[in-house]
């Protein structure tokens, strides 16, 4: 009897500089689990390569000429795309980093990391993790602390399961993982979620995640 060969993760690359696409495909060939099945180097011909192939993973420049990473992903999650998406970049500005993940984002890798942490976060992203470099999540934490202090938020307007799913997804958990661990239905999980964001202003779960780290009593 042959063995079942598991399904690769299907991933786009846009990025309109061609040697850091290069690389970018050469880092992806080091890990089994990956299969590239296209290249992009602007986000308008991302977005057609998106209908065509239906990517599990799009890997996205934030810095293109014409149309910008987060045009482009909005555009992609506008059309439905529900692909796992993280921008490779070089900027580290805050302001930057807080509307892509406001955008629908996954995940936000600075290009300078070393290419064994950036291939690991983005093996981390396909575990349902959302993946930030590590130098960026200081940042991130500062700027939705700040917007706090002018949003009144706090964790007692949570539930009691809501700010338990919280815990749970400051720990980086999928909504999987989140349902096997309080023992309720996945469904569940995500209403529970589209609440705790709507109670706190948040437009992500990752927001949610760093807020919930840096204000652990609220």
């Amino acid at each position: 009897m042959s063995e079942v060969t598991p399904e690769k993760t299907r991933v786009l690359v846009i990025d309109d500089h061609p040697l850091f696409r290069r690389g970018v495909c050469q880092l992806l060939a080091l890990e089994d689990s990956f299969e590239v099945i296209g290249e992009a180097a602007s986000g308008q011909e991302g977005i057609e390569l998106t209908k065509l192939h239906a990517p599990d993973l799009i890997l996205l420049d934030l810095n293109m000429k014409g149309m910008d990473g987060l045009e482009t992903m909005r555009t992609l999650r506008d059309m439905g795309c529900d692909a796992r998406i993280i921008l490779l970049t070089v900027s580290n500005a805050p302001e930057d980093l807080i509307a892509a993940i406001r955008a629908g984002s996954d995940g936000y890798i600075l290009k300078d990391n070393d290419p064994e942490d950036i291939l690991k976060l983005i093996c981390d992203a396909m575990l349902g993790q959302t993946v930030i470099s590590p130098e960026l999540t200081s940042l991130l934490a500062t700027a939705l602390r700040e917007e706090s202090l002018t949003e009144g938020r706090h964790h007692a307007s949570l539930t009691e399961r809501e700010n338990a799913i919280l815990k749970c997804l400051s720990a980086g958990m999928s909504n999987k993982l989140i349902a096997r661990e309080l023992d309720i239905m996945e469904s569940t999980v995500k209403v529970h979620i589209r609440n705790l964001l709507k109670k706190l202003k948040f437009r992500s779960r990752v927001e949610a995640a760093v807020w919930a780290v840096a204000n652990p009593h609220g």
